[in-house]
Formats: structure tokens, sequence, C-alpha cells
């Protein structure tokens, strides 16, 4: 009997320098189980930063070369923005291979319709979030920041991650319930998509909930981070699991 064809789903795996252990286990998941996939879906933050297409980092174009090795071999991956490598651009999809691919997209997963994101958007009770999401998100600001130069656009990066550091640490002191996905925005949003699954990251809780909206049966898939270990979704004819991969 032949092996189910796969899709998988990652996001949350935040590569960076400063945790190489985090960046040999995603080069050897790509190396490993991906290269067997149908496809491969990486849900955002992919990148702890990602200040321009033109970073120079050595770390990066390691896992670039990786992903290109991965297209190479014929399996197709899509990448989503993320609240941390939203400038992601064009050069990052020809040098990898891969495709960007909008936050809130719809694909047919083996006869089920099923909407991505990276879940950011999901967690409106933290309007200091949203806010700032909304400017870096604006083209025009999204244009300026790719104008300045590359050592404006690390000390920009450094301070973003500091700024973003301070809030989570001080959220989840105060009102720790922020930093989840709102219900109501979850259940709005499957039904503007006319979905019954969603699968998205940003909130580093891998889960499976279950849901019923308008009587009707619903599934939130949640991936969780590579911090502590790889959280993978696999998804085939048969079924789906969110499994751990642990170091």
């Amino acid at each position: 009997m032949h092996a189910a064809v796969t899709t998988l789903f990652i996001s949350d795996t935040h590569l960076d320098g400063t945790r190489p252990d985090i960046t040999a286990q995603f080069l050897e998941f790509l190396a490993g189980q991906a290269r067997t996939a149908q496809r491969l879906y990486i849900l955002g933050d992919l990148f702890e930063t990602w200040i321009g297409d033109d970073d120079p980092d050595a770390d990066k174009r390691r896992v670039c070369s990786a992903l290109q090795s991965l297209t190479s071999h014929g399996v197709p991956c899509f990448v989503m923005h993320g609240n941390r490598d939203f400038l992601l651009g064009r050069r990052f999809e020809q040098t990898t291979g891969a495709t960007l691919i909008d936050d809130g997209t719809v694909i047919d997963l083996y006869g089920r319709r099923v909407l991505l994101m990276h879940g950011d958007t999901l967690c409106i009770d933290d309007p200091a979030y949203q806010r700032l999401r909304r400017i870096v998100r604006n083209p025009l600001v999204q244009w300026g920041l790719r104008r300045l130069s590359l050592t404006q656009r690390q000390w920009l990066a450094k301070k973003m991650r500091a700024g973003s550091k301070a809030h989570i640490e001080s959220a989840d002191k105060a009102t720790p319930y922020i930093m989840d996905v709102n219900r109501q925005a979850v259940i709005d949003t499957l039904r503007r998509f006319k979905v019954d699954c969603l699968i998205h990251g940003h909130t580093h809780r891998p889960a499976i909930h279950d849901l019923t909206i308008d009587d009707r049966p619903a599934t939130r898939i949640v991936l969780g981070d590579w911090y502590d270990q790889g959280s993978v979704l696999r998804w085939n004819e048969r079924g789906y699991e969110l499994v751990g991969m642990r170091r």
C-alpha cells in the first residue's frame, strides 16, 4: 500500500542566528519529511526578524538556500507574512522558489475548504498591538522602511523586538487573555470566509479546538512555535494530526 500524500503546515519557527539549534532542526525538517510532502505551508514568522530581502545575514541565506533546494526538488512551498517578517518580498520568492500568500487564504485540502491565517488579526483584545500592526502593514510605511539603510533597519528591528518583548511580558502579567485570539473574532472570520476549518499560528498555543457555529461543527487548529519543540500539522486524505518534533 502506498503512503498517503501529505500536506504539511508549520509556523512561528522564529529562525535567528542566536538560536542555531532551531535553525538546525528546521534545516533537518526541510531535508527530511518535507521532501516527501505534497506541499508545505509556513504560516508566518518564519524568521525572528526580516529587515528586507537585501539582508546579508548568513543564517538567513542558509535557510533560503534550503528552501530553494526543497522547491527545486518539486515540493511547492507557500509562505505567509507574520508579525516578525512582514517585509518578505519578491526577491525572497525568487531566491527560494517559495510563493508568498495572503493572510486569509482559503485552500482545498482533499475536499475540505480550509482557511489559513497567521492568527494575529484575531487577537483583537490587544488594541495596542493591532494599532502597531496597521501601521507597519501600511504599504506607504513599508515603502519607506525598505528605503532606509541596512544599518537603520537593523537598529529599528532591534528596537521593535525589545518593545515587543516588553509588551508581551507586561500583558502576560496584567491581562494574559489578550495574548490569545478572541472567540467571537474567530466565529466571525469563519462565517465571512464561509469555511468550517481554520489553521493558524502566532499564539504559540498548539491545540485543536472544536467549535459549533450556526449549529454546525467547526475546527480551529493552532500551530505551535519552535522555541521549545517543532510543531507540525500533517494532513492527508485520511485526516490530520498535530505533532511535536522534539530536538
